[in-house]
């Protein structure tokens, strides 16, 4: 069986690696994935973006690679849709359109219960399988829709879960997965670093960065420890400096306690705040919101994103509070969803 992926950013394709662990070796995937699940259409490197801003620059390469998709759809049996909705949705109506019969499933679903709630829409009309991850999700979608809550696929990608507050001494930094996030974010976590005399320090690089990247994006790392595993350094850690993203619900359901932190591009924060009408950034405290009405942790976006802001923030947090409060949230999104994803796919 051929499977046509369309997985351009980093987390789709961890996502994307733990479900093929429960596939049969007779799936094969074609399409837009890492390389070590095949090969691809394209170098995902290529494709990274940060923004309304970058993504606009790019805006010929993406319809030139949907083009690519669309023809190289004729080959597959199925098609599977990760995340990315920027460029998924309207793959999704292409493919539906000149492939009327060949099943497509959506796993990561667009977040279109924050802003634009028309995808909802073509979501229920264009996708076959509509495979949830939120349990709340699917009270947004019309009552007759085949939205399906399949559990949350971080329960699956995680080994190491606290089942009591730790105080290891450790300090956390992840500055993010992009360029961009990383260029803005070090400084800050260079001077936030100063208050932490007494601590270890941990810096969380992502291993897709090669070694002469880590020296220009991330600066002098004398007075780090360095980690490529990020679910071990937030088990690890007793605090966390965290760049918004996944990385945020990781250590939620992880037990680390932490601050968001965030700076975008002006002019995309700008055209962001006015579209998405969303009370919180961070994934927990969405999620968590939603849950019990109230945020999980402390974010901090923009010009309020200073060393003085982040150390008061670290300092008045009630971390015996959030670790109650992760406990919970982990129960609340209960299992993993790769089997049950495996098992759509192999239907």
């Amino acid at each position: 069986m051929k499977v046509l992926v369309s997985a351009l950013e980093h987390s789709a394709n961890v996502h994307l690696k733990a479900l093929r662990a429960h596939l049969s070796d007779e799936v094969e995937f074609i399409g837009i994935f890492d390389t070590t699940l095949g090969t691809p259409l394209v170098d995902l490197s290529t494709l990274a973006i940060m923004g309304f801003v970058d993504a606009l620059k790019k805006l010929p390469f993406f319809l030139k690679l949907s083009s690519q998709m669309l023809d190289l759809a004729e080959e597959a049996d199925k098609v599977l849709l990760i995340d990315s909705s920027g460029f998924n949705l309207p793959l999704a109506k292409k493919l539906k359109k000149r492939y009327p019969d060949k099943e497509i499933i959506y796993y990561i679903l667009p977040q279109a219960w924050a802003w634009r709630h028309k995808r909802i829409e073509v979501i229920n009309s264009t996708v076959d399988t509509i495979a949830s991850i939120l349990p709340f999700e699917k009270s947004y979608y019309p009552k007759d829709s085949h939205i399906q809550y399949v559990g949350h696929p971080l329960l699956d990608e995680i080994h190491v879960f606290k089942e009591a507050l730790s105080s290891s001494g450790t300090i956390a930094f992840m500055p993010g997965s992009r360029k961009g996030e990383v260029t803005k974010l070090m400084p800050i976590f260079h001077r936030l670093a100063t208050y932490f005399k007494e601590k270890e320090l941990l810096l969380i690089i992502p291993p897709h960065f090669t070694a002469g990247q880590i020296r220009t994006l991330y600066g002098d790392l004398s007075r780090f420890r360095i980690s490529h595993e990020p679910h071990q350094a937030l088990y690890e850690a007793e605090f966390a400096f965290i760049c918004s993203g996944t990385a945020t619900l990781e250590a939620s359901l992880i037990g680390t306690p932490f601050v968001l932190s965030y700076i975008a591009k002006p002019l995309d924060y700008f055209i962001g705040s006015r579209l998405i009408k969303l009370e919180y950034v961070g994934l927990g405290n969405i999620m968590f919101s939603k849950m019990c009405g109230r945020r999980l942790h402390e974010e901090l976006l923009q010009e309020a994103v200073t060393a003085e802001n982040l150390y008061r923030a670290y300092c008045n947090m009630d971390k015996a509070l959030f670790f109650h409060d992760a406990l919970q949230l982990r129960s609340y999104l209960k299992h993993g969803s790769s089997e049950t994803v495996a098992r759509l796919i192999e239907m």
